[in-house]
């Protein structure tokens, strides 16, 4: 018999861990769920160790997979899945269907191999845990608790929104700096053409003159010859200080440094703190309504900021909704969420909407992330050509100084 290293959370929600012989996943989680502990994880004694015998075609599609199924396919998806199951076909043959319909070459093949471990007695949401680069936590805990309500059609329209509206967002932030970036790259490349080769050429003519150059000039020619000649260790430096930056940010302080820094970010800041404010509400929204339990939609949830600081804040909030607080309390104490976000889950916990509040304050920060981000990308605008500007006048400046000065002179 399979055994198996498992963790979950129990009736208060704190975290467990343990290990437990059982036929099959399935049989594992039914086990735990008599015993109160609801799992978010195992893992096979065998497969660790490297033992676990499995089919050779699905060991090669899961290592074939590479996330490259974009979340628009998933939101179709789920939408025709939802279409299926709520018209009475049995998962089997809706999932056979399903696998007909799609295009997305690997997303096929995953489905496939979904409807045969469901097909084998396994649930659609242990069935799909096989494929984290493709179903995330999210996704699994929200099928999951579809399936033990019975409303697994509705669930998966709410995960179909859920998706659209994460791609619309980063659609959004995307499309905001796209131009940004563009300007940047377009002015890199044509600084550093005019520093290593226009200019050097055009400063020769200087090399015989005896007469004291502008400092402008011998500022132009000193960065030029500079440039041409360490280029290689501007480079170096360059991709040292990115490599550097990588290992600090993966470290526990290091992350937790920068994380304060994004959110205490003068322009930027506020805007990192809408986006996970959206991301947190709309998310933690989406799965209390699916049925997930709040202690367990937080500790999925935490992961969705993207940030450490505020991950800490929510762990708090678990904590203190074990000891009786509500959820406003601990948000409001931590000074790092917005007083919208706890005044509206403070109401929402009162009038017993908590997931209408928190999807009315996901919908107000969408909207403040686009209108902020139109209002960014036309301030980048003008600064950025104003700069480019300035750098082009500059070496232009310089270059024509000592022709008029050499004129001058020459008239005289």
């Amino acid at each position: 018999m399979p055994v198996y290293e498992y963790t979950g959370l129990n009736a208060a929600g704190k975290t467990v861990k343990g290990i437990r012989d059982a036929d099959s996943p399935r049989t594992l989680r039914s086990i735990l769920k008599r015993e109160g502990i609801f799992v978010t994880g195992y893992v096979e004694e065998g497969a660790r160790k490297g033992t676990k015998e499995v089919l050779t075609s699905d060991v090669n599609l899961k290592r074939r997979i590479r996330g490259h199924v974009s979340i628009q396919d998933l939101a179709i998806m789920n939408r025709q899945l939802a279409t299926l199951v709520g018209s009475g076909v049995p998962l089997v043959d809706a999932l056979n269907a399903l696998q007909e319909q799609v295009d997305h070459p690997t997303l096929k093949r995953v489905i496939g191999s979904v409807k045969q471990r469901v097909n084998e007695g396994a649930s659609l949401a242990d069935a799909m845990e096989d494929y984290p680069r493709i179903f995330n936590h999210i996704f699994v805990n929200m099928v999951r608790a579809g399936e033990s309500s019975g409303a697994l059609d509705v669930v998966l329209e709410r995960l179909a929104e859920f998706q659209e509206g994460q791609a619309q967002l980063r659609s959004k932030i995307g499309s905001a700096l796209i131009y940004p970036a563009l300007m940047v790259l377009i002015g890199t490349v044509i600084l550093t053409i005019l520093m290593t080769v226009v200019v050097p050429k055009v400063t020769e003519m200087f090399e015989d003159i005896d007469a004291t150059l502008p400092w402008t000039t011998r500022a132009l020619i000193f960065s030029a010859d500079l440039a041409r000649t360490y280029w290689w260790a501007f480079l170096a430096t360059a991709i040292a200080g990115v490599l550097f930056f990588r290992w600090w940010v993966r470290t526990e302080s290091g992350r937790e440094r920068w994380d304060r820094f994004k959110l205490r970010m003068p322009i930027f800041g506020p805007v990192i703190v809408m986006v996970a404010m959206a991301r947190f509400t709309r998310t933690l929204a989406t799965l209390l309504k699916s049925g997930v339990p709040i202690l367990s939609a937080l500790n999925i949830v935490r992961n969705v900021v993207n940030n450490t600081i505020l991950a800490k804040v929510i762990d708090e909030a678990r904590e203190a909704i074990q000891e009786g607080e509500p959820i406003a309390t601990p948000l409001k104490r931590s000074g790092e969420f917005p007083p919208l976000v706890y005044h509206m889950v403070a109401i929402g916990e009162k009038s017993g909407q908590l997931e209408d509040m928190l999807m009315n304050v996901a919908l107000a920060y969408e909207g403040q992330v686009n209108t902020r981000l139109q209002g960014l990308t036309a301030l980048l605008e003008p600064v950025m050509i104003v700069a480019m500007g300035g750098v082009v006048a500059f070496i232009v400046f310089s270059i024509l100084m000592p022709i008029l000065q050499l004129n001058t002179a020459i008239q005289g």
